[in-house]
């Protein structure tokens, strides 16, 4: 399956990046992660928001 993610943003004329990032869940202390495709120079605001 990540061949097929990667594969496919190579094709586009854009570009982008896949980001994960890793959130803790204040109820149960649990790890939470949220994926998203994005274009690379909004690969910082990301990040930053949360």
């Amino acid at each position: 399956m990540a061949k097929k993610v990667v594969a496919s943003l190579q094709s586009s004329g854009k570009d982008f990046a896949k980001v994960i990032r890793m959130a803790k869940s204040p109820k149960s202390g649990a790890y939470t992660f949220k994926e998203e495709i994005v274009p690379t120079d909004l690969v910082k605001d990301f990040f930053a928001k949360k």
